[in-house]
């Protein structure tokens, strides 16, 4: 692939931030898109037929920062109710632009639209059906089936047009169509082609106030779908439609913000994006500060950035996933999970009950350790080894003077500055780190590397800008044939725990989508001098944001996962109370996905791929999942998880906590 036709394709510039210039969407008073800036919007999670109750949390929600407010409209008489909570609103003086959401009923989004500002339809439901059928299509009878939908829909198109109202086209990975599955599969093109079969009437009526979503709860599939359908609106002449940034069910607290900002931040990075919903499991107030947070990193970007090389040669494809080919180097690259690596080098003096904080727990009375499932791989001691005998799974690394010093030690790693690298008469035999940036990636540097099967690259850089940086070094890595594995090193200085949480998940994940990166390093050693005890605590907190990060990226699985919606009028059940109860029954369960959905529209669809699924079908009744497929159709809500835990069990899935604390040796 060129520069010429990957920049077309699916962002402006790969080293330079520009943002992509989309076609401007009149939403109320408040435009999307062209010259506007990114807007921040989420979701009511009241009752729409309780009108105080939305009215109220709506106000709640603008001031915490919402520019758009979304609610659902799942019948007629909830559309209709959008009057009067838009009638409060006014009453009080909140001019909000107002969105209905909807799932299944035409004729709700037909009355909603003549009184909100937008509507937002799901291609995947909206006179189509999802029924996990495969239908084996003709050419000729898929086609009607289209002609079909279209008209079903072209009412819809006109009212919009006649009203001046604006619609978002929304996809959902997890709730294709049985039409779409069956003609495309499971893949970003069918979420991309479910939309523009209705983009496409939307144009024949020219109607172009339109806004596109291609949402996932799995970051690789929500960024490669965003990124096609952007080529596909090229490739077919399309207007460059506003694009509403979201990753669906993406959890609670840090895994849930993590998540987000790995999809959500990558597309930022290069260009992407119009709005943004980050969709939380907690109140919806909550949600518009960290969209406002990843959204105002990007205010300055253009002007604090340093100048990057160009690219001549892209030697990746945005659009699937491959990880970067690479020699294993110990148990570093090849097959290997990408390894948690982290800077303990401020402490003045290591001690057994210090390795907690990097996931390595030290019993005195057994005078043994037990790793947790978020036990760090490696530790940077710097100038100070560790005094004492690492527990099994934990490698030490040190300055090459201090490896030096101690005698070159087979049990201590070197990292070498690139001066130290280019002359060092001694090396270790099986692993040798190397610090590099774009800039010392110079002729010889490669030359070095090749013919180094020891070496492992630490990349690091200092720019604003600092993911294409990074991801410029790999491409001059790649199209060199150079197959040292690279270890991501990212350093935050003097930044909140919140704002480092999300710039290392945008700035390290975004590599990670694109199959780029064996390890990660996080810091923050450019801090002032602190008590052991805060180190401690930040360690901790980048230990688990290292793994927090490869496992929202879906390159290492270490921990359990929630697919949990962030509720809406819709849900059927305490949301927050149920997520947290589940939680607290199964976080031990390491790789297992566990979809927790409010209620029968968010799921099974929006779990595509989760192990398990809780999902609300009534008043007190849930209904349980494996995989797609419902198990138990109807159970009592006091009764769920008990039965869901049964469920695993059965399936051989489920493990005692009890069973997993046995200590390790040192």
């Amino acid at each position: 692939m060129t520069l010429a036709s990957a920049s077309k394709i699916y962002c402006p510039s790969l080293t330079e931030y520009k943002r992509r210039l989309s076609r401007e969407v009149k939403i109320g008073d408040l435009p999307m898109g062209g010259l506007n800036p990114i807007r921040v919007q989420s979701m009511t999670t009241v009752d729409t037929m309780d009108t105080l109750g939305s009215v109220e949390q709506t106000l709640r929600m603008v001031e915490a920062g919402c520019e758009y407010v979304r609610i659902t409209a799942p019948s007629v008489k909830e559309a209709q109710n959008l009057l009067e909570i838009k009638k409060e609103l006014r009453k009080r003086g909140c001019s909000v632009p107002l969105i209905a959401d909807i799932h299944f009923t035409p004729n709700a989004a037909e009355l909603a639209a003549r009184i909100v500002e937008k509507v937002r339809v799901n291609p995947g439901n909206y006179a189509d059906k999802k029924k996990f059928d495969v239908i084996d299509y003709t050419d000729a009878s898929y086609a009607a089936e289209v002609d079909r939908i279209r008209e079903r829909f072209r009412p819809l198109v006109q009212i919009c047009k006649q009203y001046g109202t604006a619609m978002r086209i929304g996809t959902n990975h997890g709730s294709l169509s049985d039409r779409i599955l069956s003609r495309y599969g499971d893949t970003p093109l069918g979420m991309v082609e479910s939309a523009l079969e209705f983009l496409r009437l939307c144009e024949e009526e020219n109607y172009y106030d339109v806004v596109l979503s291609m949402k996932a709860s799995n970051t690789q599939v929500m960024v490669q779908a965003y990124r096609l359908l952007v080529q596909k609106l090229d490739e077919e002449g399309l207007q460059p439609y506003p694009l509403h940034l979201g990753v669906t069910e993406a959890g609670e607290a840090e895994d849930g913000r993590i998540k987000s900002a790995v999809g959500i931040g990558t597309l930022l990075e290069d260009g992407l994006g119009d709005t943004v919903r980050v969709s939380l499991t907690e109140a919806p107030e909550a949600e518009a500060p960290v969209a406002k947070a990843l959204i105002d990193r990007y205010t300055n970007r253009a002007a604090e950035a340093k100048p990057i090389a160009p690219v001549t040669e892209v030697p990746i494809d945005p659009f699937q996933y491959h990880r970067r080919i690479t020699r294993e180097v110990l148990n570093l690259g090849g097959q290997n999970v990408p390894r948690v690596l982290v800077d303990v080098s401020r402490l003045a003096a290591v001690e057994y009950a210090d390795l907690r904080a990097v996931g390595h727990l030290y019993s005195a009375f057994l005078d043994k350790f037990q790793m947790n499932d978020l036990g760090a791989d490696y530790i940077y001691s710097g100038q100070r080894p560790v005094p004492f005998m690492l527990p099994n799974g934990l490698k030490e690394v040190v300055d090459y003077s201090a490896w030096l010093d101690a005698g070159a030690r087979a049990d201590h790693f070197p990292v070498l500055t690139q001066a130290e690298y280019a002359v060092a008469a001694a090396r270790h035999p099986e692993l040798n780190f190397v610090f590099h940036n774009l800039e010392s990636l110079t002729s010889a540097a490669l030359d070095q590397l090749r013919q180094d099967a020891t070496a492992v690259v630490i990349l690091y850089t200092d720019n604003a800008h600092a993911m294409p940086e990074i991801r410029r070094a790999f491409f001059e890595l790649m199209n060199n044939g150079i197959t040292n594995p690279v270890i991501i090193n990212r350093q935050y200085p003097a930044l909140t725990p919140e704002q480092t949480q999300l710039y290392a998940a945008t700035d390290v994940g975004g590599l990670l989508l694109d199959g780029l990166g064996d390890g990660v390093v996080l810091s923050t050693e450019l801090l002032p001098e602190r008590p052991k005890g805060e180190w401690l605590t930040t360690l901790d907190q980048l230990n688990q944001l290292s793994f927090g990060i490869l496992q929202a990226a879906r390159t290492r699985m270490s921990k359990t996962e929630y697919i949990s919606c962030p509720s809406c009028g819709r849900t059927l059940f305490d949301l927050q109370e149920t997520t947290a109860m589940i939680r607290k029954r199964t976080d031990h369960l390491k790789g297992v996905k566990i979809g927790i959905m409010g209620c029968i529209v968010n799921g099974p669809g929006e779990m595509a791929d989760a192990d398990y699924g809780y999902v609300g079908v009534g008043k007190g009744k849930i209904a349980l999942y494996r995989g797609q497929e419902v198990i138990k159709k109807s159970v009592p809500e006091e009764q769920a998880v008990d039965q869901l835990i049964e469920l695993m069990r059965e399936d051989g899935r489920w493990v005692e906590k009890e069973m997993l604390e046995e200590p390790v040796g040192m």
